[in-house]
């Protein structure tokens, strides 16, 4: 029996604006050979009235990320090689320049996130209320660190004053906006500093930031999440530092 989503998204469907044909599905990929192949074929089996464009940026992984990779010979997959690690911000702008789609969602190389909840997350755009969306873990019951959850919520909570936003969560790696809205961004962060950079790029277009609920299911140190403890407290400060400088270079 469908859910009344999937219902409201399959009655959406039905009247697709013909600017919305093409969803692009950015992968910035590093050191992930657990994960990376499982990612793939969820995204590509996820089922919505848009055709997907996939593309995966192998960010100078040294784990055999990239052979697993290399191996693929999936017609609808464009990969793209860093020879260096170069970080998910330079990696996510690659994708920008290579993607043809209409609307453009990033997706991690992890499986904390569900490619399964892409309905949700396109629905408030092809429903013509907005033209960028955050999946947002805070909106549902989701189990998140203490650290992530603080280091989250001063990010979110400065960028809320900054931007007279209103997000419960800024760092969140779904995001999801229009071909348009890609167009204006200028976005020149190399690491994970790109996340408060595109929020305040977003935000100084004029656009309007929806939430939805996602579901999340974080990953331990020994599961191979990058961002822990101390480094996340440094991440932390080094994005403020951004916020605070987008603001004051507009």
């Amino acid at each position: 029996m469908q859910s009344e989503n999937e219902n409201k998204f399959i009655k959406t469907s039905e009247t697709l604006s013909d600017s919305f044909k093409l969803l692009t599905v950015i992968i910035p990929v590093y050191n992930e050979k657990s994960t990376i192949a499982e990612v793939i074929n969820k995204v590509l089996a996820v089922d919505i009235p848009l055709e997907k464009e996939i593309i995966v940026i192998d960010d100078g992984s040294t784990d055999g990320t990239t052979e697993i990779l290399q191996a693929q010979s999936k017609s609808r997959i464009i990969f793209y090689f860093t020879p260096v690690n170069v970080g998910k911000g330079a990696a996510v702008r690659i994708g920008l320049k290579l993607a043809k789609g209409d609307i453009i969602l990033i997706q991690d190389a992890d499986l904390e996130l569900d490619p399964n909840e892409y309905k949700l997350l396109l629905q408030p755009i092809l429903q013509g209320r907005t033209q960028v969306v955050y999946g947002s873990r805070f909106l549902k019951k989701n189990t998140v660190p203490l650290v992530r959850r603080t280091a989250n919520g001063v990010l979110t909570s400065l960028t809320n004053r900054l931007y007279k936003t209103d997000l419960t969560d800024m760092e969140t790696a779904y995001k999801v906006f229009t071909a348009n809205v890609a167009k204006k961004l200028s976005l020149q962060a190399n690491r994970f500093e790109f996340e408060p950079e595109i929020t305040a790029r977003i935000s100084q277009a004029g656009y309007k930031i929806s939430e939805v609920a996602i579901s999340y299911r974080p990953r331990t140190k020994f599961e191979g999440k990058k961002l822990i403890g101390r480094t996340e407290s440094k991440l932390c400060g080094c994005c403020a530092n951004v916020v605070w400088k987008k603001r004051n270079n507009r």
